[in-house]
């Protein structure tokens, strides 16, 4: 039986990335976009919703399908305001789970980040922990939250921070062996790919740390 997604974030580079995949993909006939631009694209599967993404609830009539990947997330660069940071990344992520509670929605895939701790010192930790608490908290029968080390690929943004530890990881990743592979970088298509796995079947891990994100990938045929 074909299905029906939901993503949050196809504007980002992970979510535009998983657009094009699941469009290619025959197990979905119906992709619903969310967001507050559009993705620029025309398809038969596709279906967008340009919004306010930070008043998410207002279109629960609308978030209706058998899936939802969230791929939202910003930057202190992009939002320096923590209120406002706090209320995307935490916000978000959790209104989403959250009406996939009231619409029946079985399963709920969401890209957090390594180190995720509601009781870290460091704020984009905290708020990263205390969205994955409150997402498992609502009990969605099949959530899984991935926790990926800084992603690699190019940005149609700029972020020179960010751009800075790309090359200085790609010197360090070779010496990450043992208990520290899940700190090597990742492509944002290896993220892709195991989203789309961990959907189409049964995985015991709730949280997919860095270096099982890389082992799933592995088992797909989305390399």
């Amino acid at each position: 039986m074909s299905k029906t997604a939901i993503i949050l974030g196809a504007t980002g580079l992970t979510g535009g990335i998983l657009l094009q995949k699941l469009l290619k993909d025959d197990r979905y006939d119906h992709i619903k976009l969310f967001s507050r631009k559009t993705v620029g694209i025309s398809h038969p599967k596709l279906e967008e919703y340009l919004i306010n993404m930070l008043q998410l609830q207002t279109v629960t009539s609308d978030f209706i399908g058998d899936e939802v990947f969230c791929c939202i997330g910003t930057t202190n660069a992009k939002t320096p305001d923590k209120g406002l940071y706090r209320t995307i990344d935490y916000g978000i992520p959790v209104t989403a789970a959250q009406l996939c509670k009231q619409n029946n929605i079985k399963t709920f895939i969401v890209v957090s980040a390594l180190g995720a701790d509601p009781k870290s010192r460091v704020f984009y930790n905290r708020t990263k922990g205390e969205m994955e608490e409150a997402v498992l908290d609502l009990e969605i029968s099949k959530t899984h939250i991935l926790q990926p080390s800084l992603i690699g690929g190019k940005r149609n943004e700029k972020r020179t921070g960010e751009y800075f530890f790309k090359q200085l990881m790609k010197i360090i990743d070779p010496l990450l062996i043992g208990s520290l592979k899940k700190y090597r970088s990742i492509n944002p298509e290896t993220i892709v790919s195991s989203m789309i796995w961990l959907a189409n079947h049964t995985y015991e891990d709730i949280r997919v740390v860095s270096d099982k994100i890389k082992a799933i990938q592995e088992k797909t045929s989305y390399n």
